[in-house]
């Protein structure tokens, strides 16, 4: 289990997702079925099963930032870049993820852009984040 793991760490660093046929030959090369590759890759939202921008923004929806309107915060960034959740810009710039918690809920609501961590976030807020990484 734990050269599973290491092996889809190096592919997600190397490659930005999982692929499926990266997932065939891991599971090939390590004995293991291709359902449970696919079972860690979903499970674990370090993973992805499609490529990310180069900016991967994740919306807090926990419960401490839900409560304190993390959902509004995800609309209005689905408006703004023009994708759903789940999605990339068509630039590659940009792909956006609600996700279930990033261990800042004294800062909700939370916004995460890479490894940046943006608390306290209103939607006033939102213009000014990404204006920070359009090039």
């Amino acid at each position: 289990a734990g050269a599973v793991m290491a092996c889809l760490h190096e592919i997600q660093d190397a490659c930005g997702y999982i692929s499926e046929d990266n997932q065939k030959y891991l599971a090939k090369e390590l004995g293991v079925s291709v359902a449970e590759i696919y079972g860690i890759i979903t499970f674990y939202n370090r993973f992805s099963l499609v490529p990310k921008g180069k900016y991967n923004i994740q919306v807090c929806l926990g419960t401490a930032c839900y409560v304190k309107g993390a959902d509004n915060l995800l609309s209005e960034l689905k408006k703004k870049l023009g994708i759903n959740d789940g999605e990339t810009t068509e630039d590659g710039l940009f792909s956006l993820e609600g996700v279930r918690c990033v261990g800042a809920c004294g800062l909700a609501p939370v916004v995460a852009v890479n490894e940046e961590v943006y608390g306290k976030v209103t939607p006033s807020m939102l213009d000014d984040i990404l204006a920070k990484y359009k090039e």
